[in-house]
């Protein structure tokens, strides 16, 4: 099975170095993803080249891929789903939510000179960072990439109505299932609260379970893919 695995925000494919090899122990083909503008070297790039990075990877799979999105990459991995419903196996989500259409891609930090920089830890506190040591931090903020404005401050697409069929799996890091079928109840997911097939799996670990649950994540993914 190819699982293809886009990282979020100030990260590029080698995020996924320890979950690829994992996936690879299992028998499963891991397709970590640099995206335009997220290690290229590319500081012009835009929300449609990240997506039609994407998308060129679900064309060029073997069979049905699964598409993975961390983060803020779950609204790339979900516009993929808009985009190649029947070429898709299904969708896993880790840690974040699909932005709807016409809604900003990303803009949730300032901006400097042209581009979004990890605001440092300030803001991910707590829950979200909790499992990580000193030292995975300095590593983090040394390979961070500074997101690039035109895909920070992309607006969502979104066209076809078959997304809502395609199979997601929502991974609860730092939050639990409860809450956040709670967020869906109170209006505040419509993307998934409109999904036919969904489905939530809790581990425990902060927002980058790539790095301190990969064997468990790469299990999560694989059974993500079983049952889709």
């Amino acid at each position: 099975m190819d699982i293809l695995l886009i990282a979020g925000l100030w990260l590029d494919g080698s995020a996924w170095d320890d979950v690829a090899s994992e996936l690879r122990s299992l028998g499963h083909r891991p397709v970590p993803l640099t995206l335009p503008g997220q290690g290229d070297g590319s500081a012009t790039a835009t929300l449609d080249d990240q997506l039609a990075a994407v998308l060129d990877a679900v064309d060029a799979a073997s069979g049905t891929p699964v598409v993975v999105g961390h983060s803020a990459a779950c609204s790339l991995a979900w516009l993929a789903a808009d985009a190649r419903p029947d070429k898709i196996s299904g969708v896993v989500l880790i840690g974040g939510f699909p932005a709807g259409d016409g809604k900003a891609y990303a803009d949730f930090f300032e901006l400097r000179d042209g581009a979004m920089p990890f605001p440092g830890w300030e803001p991910f506190e707590g829950a979200d960072s909790a499992d990580l040591d000193d030292e995975a931090k300095r590593a983090f903020e040394a390979a961070a990439i500074p997101v690039p404005e035109g895909v920070a401050r992309g607006v969502v697409r979104l066209t076809d109505e078959r997304r809502f069929r395609v199979p997601v799996v929502l991974v609860c890091p730092e939050f639990t299932p409860a809450q956040v079928k709670e967020w869906i109840d109170a209006g505040d997911v419509p993307e998934l609260a409109r999904a036919e097939h969904l489905e939530f799996v809790d581990i425990d670990s902060g927002h980058w379970p790539m790095w301190t649950k990969p064997a468990e994540l790469a299990r999560i993914l694989v059974a993500a893919g079983t049952r889709s």
